[in-house]
């Protein structure tokens, strides 16, 4: 029986060929995620570097799962803060981009800001020089890595600027309202969308490990 695997018993070991499922479960973030500003105090996106162009209203606000990669030998996520407005016919605008690290400070640093009315700085630059950026802004069409982002709070809205880590000047990026029914809202859906990420993060470090046991 030269050639071939035998059991115990003396019988040939029949191959088998086990099927690693490599998908993961499409959350949906866009969908779950949108907050209507429709009914809000006006905010508006400054969507060029410098003012060149004139803001768009922003009509509402969404997340999106734009890729769920490794980096650096572990699980890693990239999400986009999108807008919407009439302006641009409806269609997504992404104004941030972020890891899986950003919303839950972000949400902390809005809702401070919004309560305080005192403004607040946020350090986004990443602890390790050669590690990716933590949060790159749109707005330029640059993706620009970002060393601060500064939530100035006013009467009815609040002013959401960016510091780049280049050095330049801040850059404003949009108006968010600081209504009471927004900030509720937008604690729930950045909670709801941080436990999504987790659990997709989850969900890639269980197939690493069933590809390595396969392997």
């Amino acid at each position: 029986m030269k050639g071939k695997r035998v059991t115990p018993t003396g019988k040939p070991r029949q191959a088998t060929v086990q099927h690693i499922n490599t998908t993961i479960t499409d959350r949906n973030l866009e969908q779950s995620t949108t907050i209507s500003l429709k009914r809000e105090p006006a905010c508006f996106a400054y969507l060029c570097a410098r003012a060149i162009s004139a803001p768009v209203p922003v009509d509402a606000i969404n997340l999106d799962l734009a890729s769920a990669d490794w980096y650096a030998g572990r699980a890693s996520i990239w999400a986009t803060l999108d807008i919407r407005s009439a302006a641009t016919n409806d269609k997504p605008t992404a104004v941030l981009g972020f890891d899986e690290t950003f919303l839950r400070p972000f949400t902390r640093a809005v809702l401070e800001a919004a309560t305080t009315r005192s403004a607040f700085r946020m350090s986004v630059t990443p602890g390790d020089e050669n590690a990716k950026p933590r949060v790159v802004e749109y707005i330029t069409g640059d993706s620009k890595p970002l060393d601060e982002i500064v939530l100035t709070p006013h009467d009815h809205v609040i002013l959401i600027g960016a510091v780049l880590e280049d050095g330049e000047p801040e850059e404003t990026l949009l108006q968010l309202p600081r209504t009471d029914s927004f900030l509720r809202a937008f604690a729930k859906m950045t909670h709801q969308a941080d436990q999504a990420l987790k659990e997709t993060i989850a969900e890639m470090e269980k197939l690493a490990r069933r590809r390595q046991a396969a392997a």
